[in-house]
């Protein structure tokens, strides 16, 4: 099952960062911003914004098969790791910078998850210890 989740999850954050990323690629092919037919056009026509479209689906089925069987603590917070990856992608797709608020949620991202991770486990093994 520990299989499950670390697939499921790396599944889920790859689908979350191709969602994120094509959607500032579409956002940078469509501009100037005009919120008009010209730019909805730009939009629909570029190819990132159905990456976006199927970053989202596919997200959205890996997070309800997931749901099924992780603890939802953990599944939420982990299923926030997409922001540093989408953080670091975008250091290197995009230049921006690599700030110290970037680097400090990233970490504090990072204890939380591993911080839920480790009380499940914890639960999960003295519920499991019958008692006599």
């Amino acid at each position: 099952m520990r299989l499950f989740y670390i697939v499921g999850f790396i599944v889920l954050m790859s689908f979350d960062t191709l969602a994120q990323i094509s959607f500032k690629y579409a956002s940078i092919h469509a501009m100037p911003l005009t919120y008009d037919i010209a730019w909805l056009s730009r939009i629909l026509t570029h190819y990132w914004i159905y990456g976006a479209i199927l970053g989202y689906i596919g997200a959205f089925f890996t997070w309800m098969t997931l749901l099924k069987h992780a603890p939802v603590g953990p599944a939420f917070a982990t299923s926030h790791l997409e922001l540093i990856s989408v953080t670091i992608l975008s250091i290197w797709l995009f230049n921006e910078p690599l700030t110290l608020n970037k680097v400090i949620g990233a970490i504090f991202i990072l204890a939380g998850v591993l911080f839920l991770a480790k009380h499940e486990s914890q639960q999960n093994t003295s519920l499991s210890v019958v008692p006599k």
